[in-house]
C-alpha cells in the first residue's frame, strides 16, 4: 500500500498556502484544504480522508517543525481524471524527520496523549514519505486516491 505514486501525467489543480506555525495556523490548514478540494470538486469521500491528512501533518509541523519567526506551507496538488490528490506539508526544520510509532510501543497499560498521527497518515494514504526542503525544511508528502 505505501508504494510511490506515478507522477502527475496531466496538469493537475494546484493550491499553496503559508500559514503560521501556530495551533490556530494547522488548524487553518485543514479548514482551507477542504475548502479548496470542495471548490474543485473533489468526490467527498478523498476529502474527508485529506481532511485528516492536512490536519496531522499541519499539526506536526507546528508541534515539531516549528522555528521561531518561520511560517509552514500547505500545497494541494489534485488530478481530477484518476482522482489523485497530493498534499505536502513544509516546514522548517529539516534536522527533525517524522518516525511512525510502532503499534507495539503502544500498550492497554500505557496510554499516551500523541504519537500515532502519522500512523493514522500512513492507514489512511496510499503513500507518505518525507523530502528534503533546501536549504533546512523538509516536507511531508501524502498520495491519496479517490474511488475507482
Amino acid at each position: 500500500m505505501n508504494q510511490p505514486a506515478p507522477p502527475f501525467t496531466t496538469s493537475p489543480f494546484t493550491f499553496t498556502q503559508l500559514l503560521s506555525s501556530t495551533r490556530r495556523g494547522a488548524r487553518l490548514a485543514r479548514l482551507l484544504g477542504v475548502s479548496q478540494l470542495r471548490s474543485w470538486g473533489a468526490p467527498e469521500d478523498l476529502t474527508e480522508r485529506a481532511e485528516i491528512v492536512v490536519a496531522e501533518l499541519a499539526a506536526n509541523a507546528v508541534l515539531h517543525g516549528h522555528l521561531p519567526g518561520r511560517s509552514f506551507r500547505l500545497t494541494l496538488g489534485f488530478e481530477e481524471s484518476p482522482g489523485r490528490l497530493r498534499i505536502d506539508v513544509t516546514d522548517a526544520r529539516g534536522d527533525r524527520w517524522p518516525m511512525v510509532r510502532p503499534a507495539s510501543a503502544v500498550t492497554d497499560t500505557v496510554l499516551h496523549a500523541g504519537g500515532r498521527g502519522l500512523s493514522l497518515v500512513a492507514a489512511i494514504a496510499d503513500h507518505w514519505e518525507t523530502l528534503p526542503y533546501p536549504p533546512s525544511g523538509k516536507t511531508v508528502r501524502a498520495e491519496l486516491t479517490g474511488p475507482s
